[in-house]
C-alpha cells in the first residue's frame, strides 16, 4: 500500500515536470518564431546594406544583370564583352572625409547636474564614465559604429555588466553590435526607439565560450552536451569556414548557422505583461510594484499588523500610515537564451535599474520607418563614373593610333611587309622605294577619336557627387585655386561641414542615450569602494545616486587645444593671486605636475617640523625643463626656488 501511494506521487510529480517541459517548450518556439518573423522582415535591409558596403570597399560591378535571359554580374559581363572591368572607388574617399570630421570634433559625453549646487558630484560622474569609456576604447569602438552609420545607416552597441574573459575583470562593457545579426521589431516607427517591443541577436560561438555562460553545475554541461553535439568537438571539422579579412558569407540564416563548428544562442528581449499591484507606502513614501501572488503577504498582512499595533499605541485608524495598492497591467522586458531547438538556457526579468533592455541603437532617418544609407545617396554618381571610364578604355582600345597606310605598288623590292613594319617604326629609319605617278604615298593614321565629351561628362558627375554629398574640395583638404581667398576657402569648409551637421548631431544623440546606460550601470553595479578608487576619495556614490543629471556631447578633454585653455586659465588667475601654487598644480595638466607638487609638499612638511628645507631635486628640475616648453612652468619653477 505504501509502496503504490509512493508509485502514485511519484507518477504525479513526473506528470507535473513533464507539463512543465512542454508549456516551457511551447512558450520558448512563440518566442523564437516571433523573433524569427522579426529577422526575417529585416532582410531587404541586410541586403542594401550588403549593396552599399560592396560599393564603399571597392566591390562595385557586383549588381547583377540580365542578358539574353542570362542572370550574371556586371563585371563578367563586361569581362565577356572583351573590356577590363575598372574602377575608381569615390565613396571610399568620401566615407574617409566624414569619417575625419566626426574624428576632429573630438567630443565626448559629459555629466551635469541640474542643481547648480551639485555639479561636483556630477563632475564625479563625468569621471567614472570616462574611466569606462577608457576601458571599453570607445573613442575607437564609435567611429567604426560612425563608418557602419554612414554605410549602413544604423547604429547598434550593446551595454552590459559581468564577466569579461578577455579583459579578466567584471566591470561595464560596450560590445558593437553587426546589423545581419541584429533582430528588431519590425512595427517600430519611433526613430527613438520608445515603442520597440522586441529586440535581440544571434550568437555563434564555441563550446567552450558556451559552457562558460550558461553552465554552472556538472548537469548544465551534460545538457548542453547533448544539445549541441555537432559543435562540441570542433576539431573534427577540417573545413575552413572563414577567411582572415574577407567578409563572412552571405546565406544567413536566423535557426542555424554555416558554421558547424560553432554554437548558435538566439538572444531576445521583449517587453511582457502581466497583471501587478502598484503600492504607495505613506509610512515611507515609498513607491513599489509587487506579484499578485504577494498581495496578502506584502500589503493585507502588513496593513493589518499596522493597524493592530497602531491602535494599540493609541492611534486613530485615519492616522495609521498604510500600503495603498492598485490593480494594474504592468508592462517589462524580458530576456530568453534559446537554442534553435526551442531549450531555454537562461530567462529572466531585466536585471537592470534603468529597467529596459541592454542595447543602444541609432536608425538615420528613420521617416515612415524607412533607412537611407548616406552612401547610397551617391552609388547611381559612382557607377557612372565607372560606366564612363570603362567606355573611355574601350574607345581608346579600339581607335586607330598610328596605323601606317602602306600603298601595295610602293613595295619597295627585296624587302617584305615585316621588313617595311620594323624599318618605320626604328629611329632614323629609311625606306628606298620608286613612287609611281598616280600612287599615294605611305602615311601614318593617328586618330583622335576620344574627344567626344567624355571627359566634360567624367567632371560633370565628380561635380554631381560632390554637391550631393556635401563634401567638397575644401573639405576634402584639396588646395584651392591661386585666385581663391583664405576667407572664402575657410567658409566653403564650413559650409560643407553644415551640410554635415545634421548626420552628427543625429550620431551625437546615439552616443548620449548610450552614455545614460552606462551612467546607470556605473550607479547600480559599482560600490563605494570602486567609486572612490576611480574618482578619488570626495566621490560618493551615495550622493550620486540621488541626483539628476543632464547629459550633453562637447568637445573631450582630452584634446590639446582644450588643455592649453585651461592652463592658461589657470595660470592668468594665479598670476593675479586667486589660487595658489599648489592648486595650480594639482588642476592642472602639466607633464610634471605630480612630481612637482610632491616636492613642495614635502618642502611644507620639513618647514612645519623645523627640519633643513632640501632644494629641488637635480633630475626634477631637469625633467620640468625639458618636459615642458612652457613660460608659465618657468615662473612656477622660479617661485618654488625663491620660496626654497
Amino acid at each position: 500500500m505504501r509502496l503504490s501511494r509512493v508509485t502514485r506521487r511519484s507518477k504525479e510529480e513526473i506528470d507535473s515536470v513533464l507539463r512543465s517541459k512542454r508549456l516551457g517548450n511551447r512558450r520558448a518556439f512563440d518566442v523564437l518564431f516571433e523573433a524569427q518573423a522579426a529577422y526575417n522582415g529585416g532582410d531587404r535591409y541586410r541586403k542594401d546594406r550588403w549593396r552599399n558596403k560592396r560599393y564603399t570597399y571597392g566591390d562595385q560591378l557586383g549588381d547583377e544583370i540580365t542578358v539574353d535571359g542570362k542572370t550574371i554580374t556586371e563585371e563578367q559581363h563586361i569581362i565577356e564583352q572583351g573590356n577590363a572591368p575598372l574602377k575608381n572607388n569615390l565613396i571610399r574617399r568620401l566615407v574617409r572625409n566624414v569619417l575625419g570630421v566626426y574624428r576632429g570634433q573630438s567630443k565626448e559625453p559629459t555629466c551635469t547636474a541640474r542643481d547648480r549646487n551639485e555639479q561636483r558630484v556630477a563632475e564625479s560622474m563625468t569621471t567614472l564614465l570616462q574611466y569606462v569609456r577608457q576601458i571599453n576604447t570607445l573613442p575607437e569602438l564609435e567611429a567604426r559604429s560612425f563608418e557602419e552609420y554612414l554605410i549602413g545607416s544604423l547604429a547598434v552597441q550593446k551595454k552590459w555588466y559581468g564577466w569579461n574573459e578577455a579583459m579578466q575583470r567584471t566591470d561595464c562593457w560596450t560590445k558593437v553590435v553587426d546589423p545581419n545579426r541584429f533582430i528588431v521589431d519590425v512595427n517600430m516607427r519611433d526613430f527613438r526607439g520608445w515603442d520597440v517591443g522586441l529586440i535581440g541577436e544571434l550568437h555563434d560561438i564555441d563550446f567552450n565560450t558556451l559552457c562558460c555562460e550558461f553552465a554552472e553545475s556538472p548537469d548544465d554541461y551534460d545538457r548542453l552536451y547533448s544539445l549541441y553535439t555537432f559543435a562540441r568537438d570542433r576539431h573534427s571539422f577540417l573545413d575552413t569556414w572563414e577567411e582572415f579579412g574577407f567578409s563572412r558569407r552571405r546565406n544567413y540564416d536566423f535557426m542555424f548557422c554555416s558554421d558547424p563548428t560553432r554554437c548558435r544562442v538566439i538572444e531576445v528581449w521583449r517587453k511582457e505583461a502581466k497583471p501587478r499591484y502598484r503600492c504607495h507606502d505613506y509610512n515611507t513614501g515609498e513607491f513599489f510594484k509587487i506579484e499578485v501572488d504577494d498581495y496578502k503577504v506584502l500589503v493585507e498582512d502588513v496593513n493589518n499588523d499596522r493597524i493592530r499595533r497602531g491602535l494599540e499605541a493609541g492611534f486613530e485608524l485615519k492616522d495609521i500610515p498604510l500600503i495603498e495598492a492598485k490593480w494594474f497591467v504592468d508592462s517589462y522586458w524580458y530576456f530568453y537564451y534559446l537554442t534553435p531547438f526551442g531549450d531555454i538556457l537562461k530567462e529572466g526579468e531585466t536585471p537592470y535599474d534603468h529597467k529596459s533592455h541592454p542595447y543602444v541603437f541609432k536608425p538615420y532617418p528613420f521617416i515612415d520607418g524607412e533607412l537611407h544609407s548616406f552612401v547610397a545617396d551617391v552609388i547611381d554618381q559612382q557607377r557612372y563614373v565607372n560606366r564612363l571610364i570603362t567606355m573611355y578604355d574601350f574607345i581608346m582600345r579600339a581607335s586607330a593610333k598610328g596605323v601606317l597606310l602602306f600603298p601595295e605598288d610602293s613595295m619597295p623590292r627585296g624587302m617584305s611587309i615585316e621588313d617595311i613594319a620594323e624599318e618605320w617604326s626604328r629611329f632614323d629609319g629609311i625606306l628606298l622605294y620608286r613612287p609611281k605617278p598616280g600612287i599615294p604615298i605611305p602615311q601614318q593614321i593617328a586618330n583622335n577619336s576620344t574627344n567626344i565629351g567624355i571627359s566634360e561628362l567624367l567632371n560633370l558627375q565628380l561635380k554631381f557627387f560632390e554637391d550631393i554629398s556635401g563634401v567638397n574640395g575644401a573639405l576634402q583638404g584639396k588646395p584651392g585655386y591661386s585666385s581663391t581667398s583664405g576667407v572664402l576657402y575657410a567658409q566653403q569648409a564650413n559650409n560643407a561641414t553644415t551640410s554635415l551637421l545634421d548626420l552628427l548631431e543625429s550620431y551625437s544623440s546615439f552616443i548620449k542615450d548610450a552614455a545614460y546606460k552606462d551612467m546607470s550601470n556605473i550607479l547600480q553595479f559599482y560600490d563605494e569602494k570602486t567609486v572612490k578608487m576611480i574618482a578619488g576619495e570626495n566621490a560618493s556614490l551615495a550622493e550620486m545616486q540621488n541626483i539628476l543629471y543632464d547629459m550633453s556631447v562637447v568637445e573631450s578633454t582630452s584634446t590639446p587645444a582644450y588643455r592649453a585653455i585651461a592652463n592658461e586659465f589657470l595660470m592668468e588667475i594665479w598670476r593675479q593671486g586667486q589660487i595658489t601654487l599648489e592648486q595650480l598644480l594639482e588642476h592642472g595638466d602639466f607633464p610634471f605636475a605630480d612630481e612637482l607638487l610632491q616636492s613642495i609638499q614635502s618642502q611644507s612638511n620639513q618647514m612645519q617640523e623645523g627640519q633643513q628645507v632640501a632644494s629641488m631635486p637635480p633630475q626634477l628640475a631637469e625633467q620640468a625643463r625639458q618636459g615642458a616648453n612652457m613660460d608659465s612652468v618657468n615662473n612656477a619653477y622660479d617661485m618654488l626656488r625663491n620660496a626654497a
